[in-house]
């Protein structure tokens, strides 16, 4: 049980993400978990209120928006829309959030998105975000595989090899799966599909 003290004082803190329950006698900590003060200021922003917090998700969502429909779903909307997203996603009601945001996650009808919004996360590096259409131009959809062939050769080396793995919401997807789709459905709630490369 020693060990698993400091498990369950990395699950108490929120460093570790909780998937299942403690018996209740496992769950109660002899001392209350200490305040984290060695915040990795370097590696990670800041924020130091809620309005921080709120104008940087705000921001993201209008990025998405600008790369899918030309800002044209985030401009149409008025503030009550943009506080009844915000509101919703931070009291984590879910009808309250998906009904301003399916807006942003349906197509116009002007077509398909014009860009997938990405972002690929590697260790030690910073993220990958480049332009990447949802169609080819052979006017077929975009896959997975397409997704990196364009941002990087030397990830779809480490694949080729079976070095790396590709994890979207902690999910291995198949390499032929349309990036359309995948936006559309395992986007996060800032509207960006969010890529993790795993050694």
């Amino acid at each position: 049980m020693g060990e698993d003290r400091h498990i369950l004082r990395a699950v108490w803190e929120g460093r570790i993400p909780v998937a299942f329950t403690l018996a209740h006698d496992e769950s109660e900590s002899p001392n209350p978990p200490e305040p984290y003060f060695n915040f990795p200021e370097s590696e990670l922003l800041h924020c130091q209120s809620r309005e921080v917090v709120e104008s940087q998700f705000m921001s993201t969502i209008k990025e998405a928006d600008a790369l899918k429909h030309r800002c044209q779903v985030m401009n149409s909307m008025q503030k009550r829309d943009h506080k009844q997203l915000w509101n919703g996603l931070r009291n984590d009601k879910f009808d309250e959030f998906w009904a301003i945001n399916r807006k942003l996650m349906e197509q116009t009808d002007e077509g398909p998105f014009r860009y997938i919004p990405f972002r690929i996360y590697q260790l030690d590096k910073p993220f990958i975000q480049k332009l990447v259409k949802p169609v080819n131009e052979d006017g077929k959809p975009a896959t997975l595989e397409n997704l990196i062939e364009t941002v990087s050769s030397d990830i779809k080396k480490d694949f080729s090899k079976s070095i790396s793995r590709l994890l979207i919401q902690g999910i291995e997807l198949p390499w032929q799966t349309p990036l359309l789709w995948l936006s559309e459905n395992f986007s996060h709630p800032d509207n960006f599909l969010h890529i993790c490369v795993r050694s």
